[in-house]
C-alpha cells in the first residue's frame, strides 16, 4: 500500500492555442494580462488549469497551458468571469467570419522532459 506522500501525481495535459490580435490592440492586450484580475486567477486555478503561457509574434499569439482536468477550459469557458474577460478582449481580437475568436487548438507532436534543473540527489560521504 502506498503512503501519502507515494500518492500518484496526477497526470498534466499539455494543450496549445493560436489567437490572432488586431492591429494594434498589443500594448492593451498585454496590459489587461499583466494586471489579471485575482477572481479570473481564483477560476483558473478552480477549473483545473495549472499554467499559462503565452508568447507572441506580431499579431499571432500562442498559448500554452497545463491542465489536470480533460475539461478544465470548457469549465473557465463557460465561467461569468470569463465572460466578463472575454468581453474585454473582444475589441482587441481577431474575429472570423463565423463571429467566433480567431483561435485553433494545436496538436502535441513531441515532447521532451529532462533531469535538467531537478536536484540532484546528494552522494554518501565514504566513511573510511
Amino acid at each position: 500500500m502506498k503512503s501519502r506522500s507515494q500518492k500518484k501525481k496526477p497526470r498534466v495535459i499539455r494543450r496549445a492555442f493560436t489567437l490572432r490580435l488586431k492591429p494594434g490592440s498589443f500594448a492593451k492586450y498585454k496590459h489587461y494580462h499583466d494586471k489579471i484580475w485575482s477572481e479570473l486567477v481564483r477560476e483558473i486555478e478552480q477549473c483545473g488549469i495549472a499554467r499559462i503561457t503565452t508568447f507572441e509574434s506580431d499579431l499571432q499569439l500562442f498559448l500554452y497551458s497545463e491542465i489536470y482536468d480533460e475539461k478544465a477550459w470548457d469549465k473557465l469557458w463557460s465561467s461569468r468571469i470569463h465572460d466578463e474577460w472575454a468581453e474585454c478582449m473582444k475589441p482587441l481580437m481577431q474575429f472570423r467570419s463565423d463571429g467566433k475568436v480567431d483561435a485553433g487548438p494545436l496538436q502535441e507532436i513531441f515532447h521532451l522532459e529532462t533531469a535538467a534543473g531537478k536536484p540532484k540527489a546528494k552522494l554518501k560521504a565514504k566513511s573510511r
